[in-house]
């Protein structure tokens, strides 16, 4: 197996522009873990997902692992939509069921057609979400970690534990400005997450009650920031939910912008509590 068998898809694209670059290899079964975790490190990008077409024991769809460069992770979420993409472009317009380490979902892919030939529409059905309020010592911890002061929180979005298929730590801050100004040390940042257990932090702020800009620090897995993620969008919307928080439904998400790598995703909320969030952008085939 090489890095040649990969494809390299774009997740949560800008139109034909930015999003968040995934790895996709598709095949009749795994490889070994070990050559699994190789080939992500050397393709380097945040995540890259391994699926194998299950054909046995009556189950359908697709048995996917995640990759960082550093660790395997039970959930990607543009790695998904990018994985979703490839399906569509090779097997057709159509729902995918997908089989994960802890949980199962469901992924969709519509191609583009036109000027559009080059994008395809995703969308993902999450793992349940569920939230918390985060702990003192964590908050301080990553207070600390990236220069923030408490009164630089928002106050009507608390920081918390959030769960979308992976745990993320959720702070909510006061201005645009302040998510600009997000700098960390990375060996700091992967300590600090591996300690909590958390996969990512997801840094936002709300524009209005449904349009949030938010930067995804990813030092567990050895990446400074994701330009668009899925998973931290679906924990973000499931803990906006329990918070009663007024998203009318939806959220709209801008990220990577800080990053020259401009990324769109939306997420439609259930009212339902602890139901999956679906997770829906372009993917961009590079």
């Amino acid at each position: 197996m090489t890095t040649a068998d990969v494809q390299r898809i774009a997740a949560f694209s800008d139109g034909n522009e930015g999003g968040n670059p995934a790895g996709v290899w598709i095949g009749a079964a795994h490889p070994p873990e070990a050559e699994m975790q190789r080939i992500a490190h050397e393709i380097g990008y945040s995540e890259t997902a391994f699926a194998a077409q299950l054909e046995e024991g009556g189950e359908e769809g697709y048995r996917v692992r995640y990759f960082s460069p550093e660790a395997e992770v039970p959930f990607c979420g543009h790695a998904t939509i990018a994985l979703g993409a490839a399906l569509a472009a090779s097997r057709g317009d159509g729902v995918f069921p997908l089989t994960l380490n802890g949980a199962r979902i469901t992924v969709e892919g519509r191609r583009g057609g036109g000027e559009a030939a080059q994008l395809v529409s995703a969308a993902l059905q999450s793992p349940p979400t569920r939230s918390a309020p985060a702990p003192a010592d964590a908050v301080a911890g990553a207070l600390a970690l990236f220069g923030y002061r408490e009164q630089d929180l928002d106050p009507r979005i608390p920081p918390a534990l959030a769960h979308g298929g992976a745990d993320h730590l959720v702070l909510a801050l006061k201005s645009r400005a302040l998510l600009a100004a997000m700098r960390y040390d990375l060996d700091a940042g992967r300590r600090f997450m591996r300690e909590l257990g958390i996969v990512t932090v997801v840094l936002a702020w709300a524009e209005s009650g449904s349009l949030f800009h938010t930067r995804n620090p990813f030092a567990a897995g050895g990446v400074y920031e994701d330009p668009a993620t899925g998973a931290g969008t679906a924990a973000l919307a499931g803990y906006l939910r329990d918070l009663g928080w007024p998203h009318g439904g939806h959220i709209e998400v801008v990220q990577g912008e800080d990053m020259g790598m401009r990324s769109r995703l939306r997420a439609d909320i259930d009212p339902a509590p602890g139901s999956a969030i679906r997770v829906s952008g372009t993917a961009r085939l590079l």
